[in-house]
């Protein structure tokens, strides 16, 4: 059970306000990390959430090796460019992708990052809260998502990430349900869906690695991180996020000098899910997921998706990103 100190630590206090898909009050999500990974002709972008004064949770599949050149974590980031008064910035000492990722299932899709430095804790930067292993999330569970990528859009061509940090409300669609919609067994225990089944609102391009998060009572509780979709807030098609709660055991085993709060998020009523079961689903294939890249000249906020510009000589295959 975290202590008294570290559970204020997650309550927020600039949070006034959830409105889907619009730009986020500075310090409504003081855990929210931009994570870019930047060379001379492109560079990657993630997103992230800080659990502790100087750990990050990713995903795995953002991290093509365990090399942390290059690499600079945002936090208290609410403009991709321009000013940002309480903004700290943190290089990376170390990275810990989970051991059984598998990128052709997008399983286990976790990271823990080691910052360079410990940050200091602010009301525009404070760590969230993680899923306990007992935690239960019933369909309909209303959750919010953060990022600077795509929210809004709904295409095959995403639009250039906003420049303003943006908040979305969604709903946790049960496994059973998910499976479904996806065509078959796709969504595994270490997974967890949310999204608006109308389609037109879901996580895109660059919110990877970003925290999926609930209210209980006064604390931020974080459920899950941006993991996978097919393409980009399709009708029917939520959002798939890898489940923080399995993992309580596996962080713990990584962070042992640093204290990581975990709280059980219980939901209230029946589990609807129990009950579906799928009659005939559409069989479909879903690419792997990787981070945002994009070509760089001179403003970081110039996200340009998918065309890249890689230096003469250079062999890269990127596989195009669906969430």
């Amino acid at each position: 059970m975290p202590s008294l100190h570290f559970m204020l630590l997650k309550l927020a206090p600039l949070n006034t306000r959830i409105v889907g898909g619009e730009n986020a009050p500075p310090g409504s999500w003081p855990w929210q990390a931009n994570l870019l990974q930047t060379f001379p002709t492109y560079q990657i972008m993630c997103g992230g959430s800080l659990i502790n004064s100087k750990w990050v949770l990713s995903a795995a599949h953002c991290f093509s090796s365990t090399n942390t050149a290059n690499w600079n974590v945002y936090l208290g980031r609410q403009e991709l460019s321009g000013t940002n008064p309480n903004e700290q910035v943190r290089t990376l000492s170390s990275i810990f992708p989970h051991p059984l990722y598998n990128s052709s299932t997008h399983d286990n899709d976790l990271a823990l990052l080691e910052l360079s430095t410990t940050v200091t804790f602010s009301d525009f930067i404070r760590p969230i809260c993680l899923a306990a292993s007992s935690s239960t999330f019933y369909n309909g569970t209303e959750t919010w998502v953060t990022g600077w990528g795509n929210f809004k859009h709904n295409t095959v061509m995403p639009l250039p990430s906003p420049a303003t940090l943006q908040e979305l409300e969604v709903l946790i669609v049960g496994n059973n349900k998910c499976n479904c919609l996806y065509g078959g067994s796709i969504i595994t225990t270490n997974m967890i869906c949310a999204g608006v089944l109308a389609g037109g609102k879901g996580s895109c391009q660059g919110d990877s690695g970003g925290p999926l998060v609930v209210k209980q009572g006064s604390v931020w509780i974080q459920a899950g991180i941006v993991s996978f979709g097919y393409k980009c807030a399709e009708p029917n098609y939520p959002g798939v996020y890898t489940r923080v709660s399995p993992y309580q055991t596996w962080i713990n085993s990584i962070i042992i000098t640093k204290q990581t709060g975990f709280v059980t998020y219980t939901s209230s009523g029946k589990n609807s899910d129990s009950s579906t079961s799928c009659s005939s689903s559409p069989s479909i294939t879903i690419t792997p997921s990787t981070p945002t890249t994009t070509t760089t000249t001179a403003k970081r906020e110039c996200l340009i998706f998918p065309r890249f510009n890689f230096p003469v000589g250079s062999y890269v295959i990127l596989i195009l990103s669906i969430v």
